[in-house]
């Protein structure tokens, strides 16, 4: 009987969910998981059809971060690095559907993602400190979602925090009971697809790039933007739409 692969990946709406699934290992980042997690990803920003991506996992735990337990382990063709800056770089939403415990390098990708929702009975640690090494890429994307007194605060105890208290903090958006998870997902989801893709990934561009421009470059970057998003063709069919009090042409039908 050949084994799962290490990420599944199925459609359907236009959305592509990828599902950490290697719960016996707590879905620790392998070379094994990290590869199939970036092909997955490369696999559904290159399908004209899915719209956005969820990242789930199966079994108790999210991620529990590096896999210390595997001796030998090769090097990933796909880098924690590389799978990261994927996520961030990715034009497609990528909501994380947090449903296990959360640690270590399981944290940064769940900051990566755009947006965040988890569990209540979730917890989620930077524990790097624990074991006597630091939570040093994953700062990348963690630190510009806290504020410096609770990110040294978390790095530095190493503590475990609910996702109440996480989303309190801005590390994740939402964390609700776990028998709501499912149905709050596809809130967001229906809220998601409903954004023009070119405007979605303009978007994405704003929030990661604005902060760190001094302000004349940042009006000239933008208003160039704006510009080019106005004369797509994409603003015609929703300016339009909107006039007609229609859907968008991008709007899947059920939704």
């Amino acid at each position: 009987m050949t084994e799962e692969t290490a990420t599944l990946y199925a459609v359907a709406r236009g959305v592509a969910t990828l599902t950490l699934n290697r719960p016996n290992n707590m879905n620790a980042l392998s070379a094994e998981l990290l590869d199939s997690l970036g092909e997955n990803i490369e696999r559904a920003g290159a399908d004209p059809e899915v719209r956005m991506m969820v990242l789930t996992n199966e079994g108790g735990t999210f991620c529990a971060g590096a896999d210390l337990k595997s001796a030998n382990q090769r090097v990933p063709r796909y880098s924690l690095v590389q799978v990261l800056d994927m996520i961030q770089q990715s034009p497609k939403p990528v909501v994380a559907r947090i449903a296990g415990h959360c640690m270590g390098g399981g944290v940064g990708l769940a900051a990566a993602c755009d947006l965040s929702i988890a569990g209540d009975d979730v917890k989620l640690g930077f524990t790097e400190v624990r074991i006597g090494v630091a939570p040093a890429i994953i700062s990348v994307v963690c630190l510009p979602k806290l504020r410096h007194a609770d990110a040294m605060e978390l790095f530095l105890s190493g503590e475990k925090i609910t996702a109440t208290r996480a989303a309190e903090i801005g590390l994740i958006n939402y964390a609700v009971p776990a028998y709501l998870l499912d149905s709050r997902l596809a809130e967001l989801i229906d809220k998601l697809v409903r954004g023009g893709p070119n405007a979605l990934a303009a978007c994405k561009q704003l929030v990661v790039r604005v902060p760190h421009m001094d302000r004349k470059a940042a009006f000239e970057w933008t208003a160039e933007l704006s510009m080019g998003l106005f004369r797509a063709p994409e603003a015609a069919d929703g300016i339009a739409a909107f006039r007609n009090r229609s859907p968008a042409p991008w709007v899947p039908a059920d939704a």
